[in-house]
């Protein structure tokens, strides 16, 4: 991909900034209230959508609408809309809705803009909390109540000494979930369940480890780009691009990283 202008980048930024203030404003309403609309959209199991996840991802389509006609989208609830400029915005409104319609503080909006190589800026938003973490064009930074500072992963190398995060056993088959605890078994604590805000935390340097299975684009593309920028790894439990999904491991760095691949795949 060509370089970006830094004006370039600045627009880029300003466009995403303003689509995660409109989902913002779409989503809180309707958060530990009692009209979400929730309808399951899996026959054979649970996967939650409600009236808030529609209202914030069309709210940042109009805000893509108006500013990136050019740009692709690939949303989760409206789908893929092919672009001609190269550059796809990956959107997901609500990312952790079983949080969401839970009333816990831990999902968030994820919003990323990727290219032929992948993602290269992010933004994961948690509104209730009032936190923006954003990672890419040489930002890698977290805005909230007590101000901004820096992201940066830790460099702990050691699984003995890690914290790890995971949405396991809720995802996943049985072989993979037998990965995951070989991993498990090694570090120093797992904690379960934090949908993408797990992520946030591994770029602010607070966790060293995510491990997950079952992804989409769209649950994946902006911790990729806020992790990296943060100076994480994020690939698949091979080592390889991750960038449309399926098995994530995310880490700190590339030792742990190392680590925590020869376990998943040790069987």
């Amino acid at each position: 991909m060509r370089q970006m202008q830094d004006s370039e980048m600045r627009h880029l930024w300003q466009v995403a900034n303003e689509m995660a203030d409109v989902a913002r404003a779409a989503i809180l309403p309707f958060f530990r209230g009692a009209a979400l609309g929730t309808e399951n959209k899996q026959s054979g199991g649970f996967d939650p959508v409600t009236l808030a996840d529609r209202a914030a991802e069309q709210a940042m389509r109009d805000v893509l609408a108006r500013a990136r006609p050019e740009d692709g989208i690939l949303g989760e609830e409206f789908g893929h809309d092919a672009g001609s400029s190269g550059l796809t915005w990956v959107l997901d409104p609500i990312d952790g809705t079983r949080g969401f319609i839970s009333g816990t503080p831990t999902w968030g909006v994820l919003i990323a803009l990727s290219n032929a190589d992948g993602p290269f800026l992010g933004i994961i938003d948690q509104p209730y909390i009032g936190e923006r973490f954003r990672g890419g064009g040489g930002e890698a930074r977290m805005e909230g109540p007590q101000g901004t500072q820096d992201l940066r992963t830790r460099a702990t190398g050691d699984l003995s000494e890690a914290l790890l995060f995971t949405t396991f056993p809720e995802v996943g088959t049985p072989e993979e979930r037998a990965g995951f605890e070989r991993v498990a078994e090694a570090v120093k604590l797992t904690r379960y369940g934090m949908d993408c805000y797990a992520y946030a935390l591994l770029a602010a340097g607070q966790v060293d480890l995510v491990i997950e299975a079952g992804l989409n684009a769209y649950d994946i593309q902006a911790p990729i780009a806020v992790i990296e920028a943060a100076g994480g790894v994020v690939t698949d439990w091979q080592g390889r691009p991750v960038h449309n999904g399926g098995q994530v491991l995310a880490a700190g760095n590339a030792e742990l990283h190392r680590a925590a691949m020869a376990k998943l795949n040790s069987a």
